[in-house]
Order: structure tokens, then sequence, then C-alpha cells
């Protein structure tokens, strides 16, 4: 499902006027006649317009045969005026040499009369217009997706930046910039099955499941877009429609086997499970950042570095059984009194995190390791900052207090071990 994209650009086995960056100037008919001459009279000698899907290493450039489904136009008429870094860094063909070739320049006016050619002519009919809308992306989605990438090895084969880093395999397209190259509905349907495009190319086909495809388009469709606008689910129609009523519903159909009747953690599942289930009834739900408790139940608690006993209930509930829950966990549970604090063991001091504990000896190369950060005013500040605002999945602060003494929001839910 997931894959090695090709991209129809580049060559290693191009003509001489390929070669030299030059297209033939026609000056007569319209812009879709030049721009029809133009890409049968130069593109081809590379590029196939037309076929059957066939290896990489029968071909001398990448297709265009669906050249009109695949690419974002802006990036197209960039890539043809020679305005985007090479996208094979080893060369297409890399078996018979690993240089990677010029592709020819053409002027403003004809790159953008040969994007509206492909954009009318080059479409792929096993594309469906709509499959992934990119303005569903959310922030944790790209981020799920950018683990999911890594996890099924797109990284072997394809450069992406991280960190101001380019990391990953040159051996095919660079992904650098695939959130500016691709129509996502088409790299939606090329990840179903590279096969279907590329046979006998290296293209991986991934055992991932549709929403770990769509979690790695989501990251693609991040990459080289600057400020890239997050869908933040919580502002959808279906929030604007909760109910409390239909949430009380949700809550005992499927938290209570956990959490309680009364959220108080006792529910019948609990005495099996380590760690034992929040308990939410010593929370104050509307002050947990409303991300949080989204992801959380939609997407699970593996999946942000909490319980894996906790299920990801988005599939099951579906949108609106979200929004549900959340509106009866914030209009139900308002936070009790806080656990007592532990007594002193032995008379030593017991600080004043109100939660009783198990101390134990930290492994000794914990012990012995050092801050690789000085402590100057701006790391300090940089570790206040991270403490009490920006830490992911969820701010310290939210557990161990603004102070540090474990009396943050979502501490007292915790059953300490």
């Amino acid at each position: 499902m997931l894959t090695r994209r090709t991209i129809a650009v580049g060559g290693v086995m191009l003509c001489l006027s390929v070669a030299m960056g030059f297209f033939p100037k026609l000056l007569f008919g319209n812009d879709q006649q030049r721009a029809k001459e133009l890409i049968q009279q130069t593109c081809v000698q590379c590029h196939r317009l037309e076929g059957q899907p066939d290896s990489r290493f029968n071909l001398k450039a990448p297709d265009l045969i669906w050249a009109g489904s695949k690419y974002q136009r802006p990036w197209l008429i960039g890539w043809l005026t020679g305005k985007e870094a090479p996208l094979y860094v080893k060369g297409y063909r890399w078996d018979l040499s690993q240089v990677p070739a010029n592709h020819p320049i053409v002027t403003q006016a004809e790159a953008e009369a040969i994007a509206d050619y492909f954009g009318q002519h080059n479409k792929d009919p096993r594309v469906t217009v709509g499959a992934f809308d990119v303005s569903k992306v959310t922030t944790f989605e790209a981020s799920f997706g950018g683990m999911a990438y890594k996890a099924h090895a797109c990284l072997g084969c394809h450069v992406i930046e991280e960190n101001g880093k380019l990391i990953g395999g040159p051996q095919s397209a660079s992904l650098v910039s695939a959130g500016r190259r691709y129509n996502m509905d088409w790299l939606f349907r090329f990840g179903q099955n590279p096969q279907d495009f590329v046979p006998h190319s290296g293209e991986f086909l991934a055992d991932a499941t549709e929403p770990q495809l769509r979690a790695v388009i989501g990251f693609l469709a991040v990459q080289g877009v600057k400020d890239f606008t997050y869908y933040e689910p919580w502002t959808s129609p279906e929030f604007g429609m909760a109910s409390v009523d239909r949430g009380k519903v949700i809550y005992k159909e499927y938290c209570s086997q956990c959490h309680g009747m009364t959220g108080k953690g006792d529910g019948p599942a609990a005495s099996g499970l380590e760690p034992k289930p929040a308990i939410h009834a010593n929370m104050s739900f509307d002050k947990v950042p409303i991300d949080y408790l989204y992801n959380v139940i939609n997407h699970g608690g593996a999946a942000m570095g909490k319980s894996p006993n906790m299920p990801y209930w988005g599939l099951t509930i579906g949108q609106q059984g979200v929004a549900d829950v959340m509106a009866y966990l914030k209009a139900t549970f308002k936070g009790g009194a806080q656990v007592a604090q532990a007594a002193p063991v032995g008379g030593g001091p017991s600080g004043v995190c109100p939660q009783p504990r198990k101390t134990v000896t930290a492994p000794q190369k914990f012990l012995t390791m050092t801050n690789p950060l000085p402590a100057s005013q701006e790391t300090v500040q940089a570790g206040k900052t991270l403490f009490l605002q920006t830490a992911k999945p969820l701010a310290c602060a939210q557990c161990h207090g603004d102070k540090g003494n474990g009396q943050g929001v979502m501490g007292a839910m915790l059953t300490p071990q």
C-alpha cells in the first residue's frame, strides 16, 4: 500500500536537444496546439504518453501517461522552467548512470501550456477525485504518518527532510517537496499498489492498513509546504451537534467496562489491567487540552504514549460518537478531591506530591548521565516552555503540575505505581 513513488520528470537517456536544455520554439497555433506539438516532438523522445505500466528498467524516463492526475500545476510549471530541485539524485536509470541529467527548460508560457495540456488529456481513470482530502489532514495524522513512513521502510529509497537535514536512500524520487508536487488523490491511489504504475522496479507493497496509508499520504502532503494549515477535528459540525445524553450512553456501552460507571476506574476489566484505567472522577475535563482529549479517544492510548489498553475508538463510535463522549466527560467530571499525601517513610522528607508512590533507584547508567546542554538562561527558558506548554503529546505540567508537585489537571486521574 505504501510505495516507492516515481515521478514523470528527468531521465538519463535524453536526446541531444534535451541534454542541451532547450525545446524548439514553436511560433504557430494556439497554446494547446503549441503544447501538443512541443510534447509530441520532444517529450516523447524520453517519456511515454500512452501504453501499459512497465518496469523502470525498460524506460528512458518516467511515464507521462497520467501526468494530468499526478502533478500539481504550480509545481509542474516550476519544474519545466527550471525552478525545482532534481528529483533523482542518482538518476532515473541508476543501472545505466548515477549522474542526474539536466531536464530541459521552457518558457513560462510554454510550461503553462504543457501543464494545461496534461491536465486535459493525460488523466488517470483509476484515480478517484476526492479520495484524499488534504484539507482534513491533522497534526496528529501527519506526525503518525511520519512514523508509519519509517516503519514501512519508505525511507529506504526516498529522501525526506527532517529537522533541517536530508535523510533517506536517494535511489528513487525525492519526497522533500512531495506536498507541493503531487495531487494527493493520485498519490493515494499509487500507494494502494505501486505495481499498478511501475511494476518490477523495486517498488514496495507494504502491509499497511488504509488508515496507515492515509496517514503516510497526510505526512507527505505537508512535505515542502510552508505554513501548512492543519485540520482541527473538534471544529467540525459533529462537535457543534454534540449531545451529552448520547455521550452518556456511549460512556456506558464502551468506557465503563474499564473506567467504571461513575468514572472511578473500577470497571470489571480494571482488576486485570496494568497500568490501571484513568480515574475520570478525579479529573476536571474542561481543563484538559482539547487536542489531547480528542486524540487519546479517537486514536487510542498507545498513539499518545499512554496505555495500549486504551483502544482507538474512532473507528467504532465514529466522529459524532467521539464528540458526544467528549461532551459527556466535560459536563460530568469536574475534578474530585486530591489523592491524600503519602506519609513519610522512615521519617524522611516526603515532598509535596499528593500521590502515594513506590520509589526505586534508577539504573546506574541514568545516575551517571550528564546534561549535554549548558544551564544557560536560554536552555532553562526552553525547558520551562516545554514543561509548561509545548511538550508532546502533552505538556509535563498537565500531570506533574506547574510547580512539579504532582497536582496537575490530569495527575489526579492516575493510579500511581
